[in-house]
């Protein structure tokens, strides 16, 4: 009798656990600056709605910036040595908060200074990093290998925020941020043992900057599913930073929450990312990638209108912002993982550099609008008004693909099947 083995796929591709074994330690130190910073703003510089609003912004801005910058260069140099020195710079970063909280020095410039340089290294890294996926594990393997990465993720933020919570009441939030910093190393040290090598890169068909990328741009506005993918994950975002911005000082000042009923929130919360990522090939194979897509966001866009309505007593609240965030999680999980493989498997090669980065400048360069939109509007007509907004705003996402040739589609189809510019056959 064969018995068949324990571990297949991905799992027997040393590399790419090394890449994952990477992003889950990266991840997991996230989620305590990304919960630590903000309380560090609201709590220890008593920052105001306007203030927390340039934070999301500074964080956000060089998506915007940089982003098709950083998409002509991952497409001219290999990917995994840009992966391996953003880590680095990352961590230097993250670790003047603490030693600046520790001779009594930390401002909230410093903060800015530091959200801004540390988001423009993440923008380098993050379209790296997707354009590497294809080319260290495949085409075939990609809703495997995303499901992997969204899986660790999952883990991270059920467990982070929790314990983000728990070190920030014990160690005050500057300090806690040097957990990020430690985590951006240990990434680094795994992303340095990865052995395949990378295709060489063809310097004779280098063309001006400024050509590359109008080609990226062209290829998503001609493309009729990078399109309406770009729109609805764009709207959505836009929205979502707007809410992200505001989130803490409605937890914190009208709701009443101390930081570790804030991790506990987002921890339990986070549980969905993990129910999404294990359910997301099957949702694939039984609604198809289109009518998937729609489903997940569409769960994640009506389940925000719930959280301006949040009142009562701590427990009721506590729990009611727990189960819609577990709504929330599993809905962008399903979304981000299907979308993000689409993305990868219809793009050629010599694009992947600069499609990422152009979807990335679309969908990510909103964010410091969407991060000063909330600031502005939470101080003008109030907190609650603007979660509400904001909750309106993002249902709007769920419109780009509904009304799109994504709505047909029903496999992961191949770059050649679809010419630029060209319509889906209807498959369904």
């Amino acid at each position: 009798m064969r018995v068949r083995p324990t571990f297949e796929g991905l799992w027997r591709n040393a590399d790419f656990m090394r890449l994952w074994a990477a992003q889950a330690i990266s991840q997991f130190g996230t989620q305590v600056s990304l919960l630590a910073i903000p309380l560090a703003a609201a709590i220890t510089l008593d920052a105001s709605a306007r203030q927390m609003g340039v934070l999301v912004a500074a964080e956000t801005a060089p998506f915007l910036l940089f982003g098709l910058i950083a998409g002509v260069l991952a497409d001219r140099v290999h990917r995994r040595p840009l992966l391996f020195w953003t880590d680095i710079g990352r961590a230097v970063l993250f670790l003047t908060i603490p030693i600046a909280w520790l001779i009594d020095a930390l401002s909230y410039a410093q903060l800015l200074a530091v959200a801004f340089l540390a988001g423009t290294l993440t923008v380098f890294f993050e379209v790296a990093y997707q354009s590497y996926m294809p080319v260290l594990i495949g085409r075939g393997d990609l809703v495997e290998g995303n499901s992997k990465l969204e899986t660790s993720r999952a883990v991270a933020l059920i467990g982070g925020p929790g314990l983000a919570g728990l070190l920030i009441q014990l160690l005050g939030a500057p300090l806690a941020v040097l957990i990020d910093a430690l985590s951006f190393l240990g990434s680094g040290a795994f992303i340095r043992r990865i052995r395949k090598s990378e295709p060489p890169i063809d310097h004779a068909a280098r063309r001006p900057m400024l050509t590359e990328i109008g080609e990226g741009l062209g290829y998503i506005a001609r493309h009729p599913l990078l399109r309406p993918i770009a729109g609805c994950t764009g709207t959505s975002n836009l929205f979502n930073s707007a809410f992200v911005a505001i989130f803490i000082l409605f937890a914190t000042r009208d709701l009443g929450l101390s930081a570790g009923w804030i991790g506990l929130i987002f921890g339990v919360g986070s549980a969905g990312f993990l129910l999404g990522a294990l359910g997301t090939q099957r949702l694939n194979v039984r609604l198809g990638v289109g009518p998937t897509i729609i489903v997940g966001i569409t769960g994640a866009s009506l389940a925000q209108f719930i959280v301006p309505f949040v009142d009562g007593p701590t427990l009721v609240v506590v729990l009611t912002l727990m189960l819609t965030m577990i709504v929330t999680s599993v809905s962008g999980a399903v979304y981000n993982i299907t979308q993000v493989s689409l993305r990868q498997t219809i793009t050629p090669d010599r694009l992947l550099g600069r499609m990422n980065a152009t979807m990335r400048f679309i969908v990510w360069g909103v964010m410091p609008i969407g991060g000063l939109l909330g600031g502005f509007l939470g101080e003008l007509i109030g907190l609650r008004t603007t979660l509400l907004v904001t909750a309106l705003g993002g249902s709007l996402a769920i419109l780009w693909p509904l009304f799109s040739d994504v709505r047909r589609l029903r496999e992961q189809p191949r770059a050649e099947d679809i010419p630029e510019g060209a319509a889906v056959a209807r498959a369904d």
